[in-house]
């Protein structure tokens, strides 16, 4: 599923692009190239970034969203009322097909 937003262009900054870009690369040892995490193939990276940004919208509470609701730990993806609750891991791997992880 794709979601399509609409950006506010006034508030757009490229503070918010570099901050993804750095957490990404400091989450995801995958954008290393000399490390024993590196994708060679293009779907084994695509799905092991896949699960990343999954995790890090679902399963884990940011500390903004969390203060904003008074302390309740809040996730992004609860943030954007895409879901009610703090996710676990095995929620997601719930999610998986296990047929298309073997292709």
């Amino acid at each position: 599923m794709e979601v399509y937003g609409k950006p506010d262009p006034t508030i757009v900054s490229t503070s918010h692009v570099e901050r993804s870009n750095l957490t990404i690369r400091m989450m995801q040892r995958r954008f290393t190239r000399l490390t024993n995490a590196f994708s060679r193939k293009v779907e084994n990276h695509a799905r092991a970034i896949s699960l990343h940004f999954k995790h890090y919208n679902f399963c884990r509470p940011h500390q903004t969203p969390t203060e904003a609701k008074g302390g309740i730990k809040t996730t992004p993806a609860m943030a954007a009322g895409v879901t009610d609750r703090v996710w676990k891991v095995e929620d997601i791997r719930d999610l998986m097909d296990p047929k298309k992880l073997l292709q």
